[in-house]
């Protein structure tokens, strides 16, 4: 399959936590027909994602998702007692990129693809688009600020900033994806056409994140403003202005999920989705 289709085209990769695997079966779909995109931008599981994308390691972003949790248990409020986070930070951000799966630095930073990852900045509470080929730690702080969650994980710094997940201030970054100048979009989701979140705004006990008003206010306008991106996606799919890979039926699987059974046939609904999509 030429990419002459997709040289004008930006990919744009939702977040969800663990339904994130979805969007590994659509990558490594792609990845297996050698289709690529000049310019990606992925927000928190979207943007773990798009670093194996990235580095041409088909099933490295299923492994991270799926088989890991089952090998080690990296997931889960047991987690707190000991890192102080429902993740196992290290295990994801130090001992798989360097040990258990090595990630394949050379071959991100010579893919003339461009890659974005969306973060939000406690300070403003404001979307921030961070990109990096040559400094590996700094390539891992930006996705691991990327996918923190918020009430979950610690704070997380990118050049002195502190950080929480993209999906905070910007779930869906279409509207910069097309700010680059991209004529067309693919844009991966992980929910179901027509889904929408609770409007009703998220009450926060005053001594979370008190250093950071701004952020709580994002955090307390979070679901109006994803529905409103899902209301203006659907409109730009059905004018014809961007390809959307969605699950086409609701998906049983939870932002911290620990079936395996779930989480594997959720992967091979992404790699279904995706040849429906782009065929």
């Amino acid at each position: 399959m030429t990419n002459e289709r997709f040289r004008h085209t930006a990919l744009v990769l939702e977040g969800g936590g663990m339904r994130g695997v979805f969007t590994s079966g659509v990558l490594d779909w792609m990845t297996d027909h050698a289709i690529t995109f000049p310019y990606l931008v992925g927000v928190s599981a979207g943007s773990s994602n798009a670093l194996s994308f990235a580095s041409h390691q088909r099933g490295r972003a299923k492994y991270t998702f799926a088989d890991l949790q089952a090998e080690r248990h990296y997931l889960g409020v047991r987690n707190l007692w000991h890192h102080r986070s429902i993740m196992d930070m290290d295990l994801l951000y130090r001992e798989l990129p360097e040990t258990l799966w090595p990630y394949d630095y050379e071959a991100y930073r010579t893919n003339p693809m461009r890659v974005e990852s969306v973060a939000t900045d406690c300070l403003t509470g404001e979307a921030v688009y961070l990109e990096e080929k040559e400094d590996a730690e700094r390539i891992i702080d930006i996705v691991r600020a990327s996918s923190s969650l918020p009430f979950a994980c610690p704070v997380a710094y990118v050049d002195g900033r502190p950080m929480l997940d993209g999906g905070i201030a910007d779930s869906i970054p279409l509207a910069h994806a097309l700010e680059q100048g991209y004529g067309h979009a693919v844009v991966v989701l992980t929910r179901h056409r027509g889904y929408r979140k609770e409007e009703k705004p998220l009450r926060i006990p005053p001594f979370i994140y008190s250093r950071y008003p701004k952020l709580r206010e994002a955090l307390r306008t979070r679901g109006a403003r994803y529905n409103a991106q899902l209301a203006w996606v659907e409109q730009l799919e059905e004018e014809g202005r961007i390809t959307v890979i969605r699950p086409d039926h609701p998906v049983d699987v939870a932002r911290i999920e620990t079936d395996m059974g779930k989480m594997n046939a959720l992967y091979h609904h992404g790699f279904e989705m995706a040849e429906k999509a782009l065929l």
